[in-house]
């Protein structure tokens, strides 16, 4: 009996040791900042919003960029301008749900680089809807998006930077990967797979020189709210996201703001990135009293709104805002209007 406590004593104390020793060497990388100069850094969904902005400020800290999206016109308005500030930038048509465009598509970039040091996985889609509004094909639309788009690339490079013995991957997951969010169902499942995902892989990749980060952001004003799918009562839908997408800091961080924080941790090869502090404080409070969590956001439920009897598919934002008689609104989300326009979010109508 004795020896059996002193073998448990042991591996706990070891297993203590091992923790302390990776805590104070992360401590001790976060107060050195590396140099990105001449760094290849590749940013899904690259062409606008969080993506874009990550994308100038790579630029600006000396960085070879690569962006992909799906949307050509998109992405070639994003490299005409990241080319006039001077980056150098190769832009790449790419689906990351689809494995093949992305093995393709990492094989351009480092065929045109050489290699592949900074990747950022911040491609996603997002569908705003009551769960009796929604299908199959919306869970499985956006899990191929914001899951499958952040282990495609993953598997990719993992590769070329297991062989130099050195990279940084850096997952752009959600608040909505550690608190469900009424609403967002879709969305929260693929952020929990992906906050999964990202942890695991810093575990395991810990002793290759390869860093994982993931980042997890609250409210941000980036637009996203004239992207993002709303089924349901469709107008109310939008109206509640939208405010809340354009809301003032500190309720919302503005992309800008976002991107210098998410750079700084690439740089410190930090483990998480959390902001703004409503998000921390979220993810605090629901991992040590979840089910407070859960009664915060079953009261949430009941101020969204209900599901209609027919439910009539979802729609961009765009296209619901553009039917929308509300000058009131539009003063409200003047800020997410502007973002929208700052990063390339805005786009004719179909």
């Amino acid at each position: 009996m004795g020896g059996g406590r002193r073998r448990r004593a042991g591996v706990v104390g070891a297993g203590m040791a091992l923790a302390l020793g990776l805590a104070t060497r992360e401590a001790r990388a976060r107060g050195q900042e590396a140099d990105l100069r001449g760094e290849v850094a590749l940013v899904t969904g690259g062409s606008r919003g969080l993506g874009l902005a990550l994308s100038r400020e790579l630029a600006g800290q000396g960085c070879r960029l690569a962006i992909c999206a799906r949307d050509q016109r998109e992405l070639d308005v994003a490299r005409a301008e990241l080319e006039r500030s001077g980056a150098e930038v190769l832009a790449v048509t790419c689906d990351v749900g689809d494995r093949n465009q992305v093995t393709a598509m990492v094989e351009a970039v480092t065929n045109h680089y050489g290699r592949i040091d900074v990747l950022v996985n911040n491609a996603g889609i997002m569908v705003v809807a009551p769960v009796e509004s929604l299908t199959h094909d919306d869970f499985e639309r956006v899990m191929a998006t914001n899951y499958w788009g952040v282990l495609n690339p993953t598997m990719a490079v993992l590769p070329g930077m297991r062989k130099r013995g050195t990279g940084r991957i850096v997952n752009i997951t959600s608040i909505g990967g550690k608190v469900a969010v009424p609403h967002m169902l879709p969305y929260t499942c693929a952020k929990f797979a992906a906050v999964g995902l990202s942890q695991g892989l810093r575990a395991e990749l810990a002793d290759t020189g390869i860093s994982v980060t993931t980042v997890v952001p609250g409210l941000m004003r980036t637009g996203s709210h004239l992207h993002a799918e709303f089924g349901g009562e469709q107008e109310a839908e939008y109206r509640w996201f939208a405010l809340g997408a354009s809301a003032p800091y500190p309720i919302a961080v503005g992309a800008e703001r976002a991107a210098r924080l998410i750079v700084r941790a690439i740089k410190r090869r930090q483990a998480e990135c959390t902001y703004p502090l409503s998000a921390v404080v979220a993810t605090r409070i629901n991992g040590v009293v979840p089910s407070a969590t859960t009664n915060v956001l079953t009261l949430v439920d009941r101020l969204l709104p209900r599901p209609p009897l027919q439910p009539a598919g979802a729609r961009a934002g765009a296209e619901v805002e553009a039917d929308l008689d509300a000058p009131l609104l539009r003063a409200a989300t003047a800020l997410g209007r502007s973002a929208a326009e700052e990063y390339n979010q805005v786009r004719p109508l179909p």
